[in-house]
C-alpha cells in the first residue's frame, strides 16, 4: 500500500486526511464519554495512547507509525479535552446525563 501511495506521491495527502478523520472522531468520542461515564474514563484514553504510541515504534511501515502516534497524541489531548468537558457541562454549555447519578458539579470551585 505505501508503494502505491509513494509512486503517486500520495502519502503526504493520505497521512493528511488519515490525520483529520483520527482527529475528528476523538472529539464526539470525548462528549459521548463525558456524557455517558464522566471524567472516569480518562484511564482508557490513557491506555489506548500508550497501546498506539508502542505499536507506532514497533511497525514497519512509516505511514502506518505515523498514523498510530497521531492516534496516540488525539488520545492524550482528550483526556484534557475530557476534563474540559466536564467544565462546559458544568457552564450548561453541554447536556448533563441525568442518569448519572454522582456528577461533579463543585469540583472545580472552592
Amino acid at each position: 500500500m505505501t508503494e502505491l501511495l509513494q509512486e503517486y506521491h500520495l502519502a503526504g495527502f493520505a497521512i493528511g486526511l488519515c490525520t483529520f478523520l483520527i482527529i475528528g472522531m476523538f472529539h464526539p468520542i470525548v462528549i459521548k464519554c463525558e456524557y455517558h461515564f464522566g471524567t472516569g474514563c480518562w484511564p482508557v484514553l490513557l491506555l489506548a495512547g500508550i497501546a498506539a504510541l508502542a505499536g507506532s515504534f514497533l511497525v514497519g511501515d512509516v505511514a502506518l507509525a505515523a498514523l498510530l502516534g497521531v492516534f496516540a497524541f488525539s488520545s492524550f489531548w482528550s483526556i484534557k479535552e475530557l476534563f474540559e468537558q466536564e467544565e462546559r457541562v458544568r457552564k450548561g454549555w453541554f447536556p448533563r446525563n441525568p442518569k448519572r447519578t454522582k456528577q461533579k458539579t463543585e469540583r472545580h470551585e472552592p
